[in-house]
Order: C-alpha cells, then structure tokens, then sequence
C-alpha cells in the first residue's frame, strides 16, 4: 500500500518509520511519504491560510494551494470543473484521433484512479471505526490531508470528490485537535495493522475490540499470576480451555454492557449462544427481538 500525508508539519510523522510500520516499510509491504503543504505555495511567507467568507474567528487553508499539491499527488490536471465542455460538431471533425486521446487523459476520472481513496479528518465528519479501517486496509493507495486553524476550505474535498476521486472525510472522536495530525496518525495505525503480513501473528487482532463483533476485548494478563497481592482470576491458570473462553466471552459482555452498551444493541440476538444468552439476562438485557434491549425497571408500588 502507498499512503501520502501532506501537512504543514511533515516531521510529525517522522516516527512512522519505527516499530511495526517501520518494519513494513523496509520489508515493502508500506510506502509512506510525506510533504510538506508550504512546497506548493508562491509568496514569501508561504502562506497556506486566509479569513474565513463571511467573518468569524480563526483562519481557514487556502484551496489554491491544496489544489496544486493534490494535482500534482493524484496526477490530475487543473479544471475549474470536473466536466469536460461538449464541442461542436466543427470542432469534433478538426479534433485527431491522438489529441482527443490526450485530453480524455486530462480529464481523470474515479475510474483512472482505482484503489485511491482521497481522506481528510474533519471533527464534523462521520465517526471513524473499525469498519471503516477494514475497508481502507484493502486500497493500493491512500491520501491524507491535514488540516489546521479552522480546517480546510470546504471546497476542496467537493471538488475532487467531482472530479471522481473517492474522497472521505471522518471524525475520530467527538473532540477538537489543533490539527489534523493526531487523527491521520491514528487512522494510519488502525489501517495498516489490518494488511495482510503487517501484523507478525495474525490471530493477535481476532479478539480485539470492535473487531468482528461489536464487543470490547476482555482483560489480559501476563505472569506472575500473583503481583503486588493482587492474582490473575483463578480460571485462566485451571488449564481448561473450554472454561477460559468462556470467561473471556463473558467478561467481554459485561464489560462493553457497562461501559459501552450502545454496542450491545448492535448485536445480532440470532448469533448469540445459549450461554451468551444467559449471561446478558443476567446483566438486566432482553434477547428475545432482533438486537438484545435494555430491560426498563418496573416501577416501585408506593
């Protein structure tokens, strides 16, 4: 997979190239680049940003300059559209066979872009998740635009979303960052580990979170079995396979049944076991309709 980052700090990503995603790099499962949004700028200063249309507080980076950049990244011409003005039957007849070549060639669409997906974090945009990480680990290669001050001029990701680029714009939480730095690194970390061959023992990511079903992992545990007075649970040491699954599953229901119940409602009551049935009746949940619901207390006679 190749993955481009174009910020105005380059250097925040200069520990990509440690640890597993260094691996990847050097064993050419990963090509990752950065540049720098200022390389595409024209005046002395290098300025990337102007008031905001409209008035209000902060600053908002400049289309202009994200366009040359991502021209140049994605290989398309500049178009003030993404349609190609229709000739005249005149202009048709003078037009050769080479040259109406050469500009449908200039007029790229999503189709001459396979397996590139344009990205930008935008805190107003849909959640990122582990679905989503799923999907983009499967693309040949990915663009990441990091915004700063009040983000990026609105225009940009409409205009190459027109011109047939697959573009997306997430969120990775319900929180503002100074930038978009912090969530382009994190959504890199959630993607590559998915790549085939990234990750040195493949089963390691079946039970995480969010991975397959929507649970939170259950807790781990290393040796000793005792530390500092507090010991393991009992089970995981019995040797029995059978009851240590058991316990995990379990465990994973309770703990995303309290801290994260919303996850429990997306949860597919036909899937579920005679086991896993009776362990989220006994966390107070109905399993009797499609999706388990939260039993409502009756009210107390006075």
């Amino acid at each position: 997979m190749q993955i481009d980052i174009v910020s105005v700090f380059p250097e925040f990503f200069d520990s990509l190239h440690v640890s597993l995603l260094g691996k990847a790099q050097d064993s050419g499962l990963l090509d990752i680049a950065t540049h720098n949004l200022r390389d595409w700028t024209h005046d002395v200063h290098h300025s990337v940003d102007d008031t905001p249309v409209g008035g209000g507080a902060g600053m908002v980076m400049k289309p202009e300059v994200w366009a040359e950049c991502l021209d140049e990244l994605l290989g398309l011409t500049a178009a003030s559209t993404g349609v190609t003005p229709e000739k005249t039957a005149s202009e048709k007849e003078k037009t050769t066979p080479s040259q109406s070549a050469a500009e449908e060639q200039q007029q790229p669409s999503g189709e001459s872009l396979p397996g590139t997906v344009l990205i930008f974090p935008n805190p107003s945009a849909p959640l990122f998740t582990q679905q989503a990480a799923t999907d983009l680990s499967k693309k040949q290669r990915l663009v990441f635009g990091c915004g700063r001050y009040e983000g990026i001029d609105a225009r940009v990701p409409q205009y190459y979303a027109q011109r047939g680029v697959e573009t997306r714009e997430y969120s990775i939480g319900d929180y503002v960052l100074n930038g978009g730095e912090v969530a382009v690194y994190a959504m890199i970390e959630a993607i590559t580990r998915l790549i085939p061959g990234f990750m040195g023992n493949p089963e390691s990511i079946v039970e995480e979170s969010y991975t397959g079903e929507p649970l939170l992992e259950h807790r781990q545990f290393t040796k000793p079995a005792t530390w500092r007075g507090i010991d393991v649970p009992p089970v995981l040491t019995s040797g029995d396979h059978g009851k240590v699954a058991r316990f995990r599953r379990d465990e994973a229901l309770e703990r995303t049944s309290r801290m994260r119940p919303d996850l429990i409602e997306k949860i597919e009551t036909a899937a579920l076991d005679k086991a896993d049935r009776k362990t989220l009746i006994g966390l107070g949940w109905e399993v009797s309709s499609t999706h388990p619901r939260k039993r409502v207390p009756s009210p107390k006679h006075q």
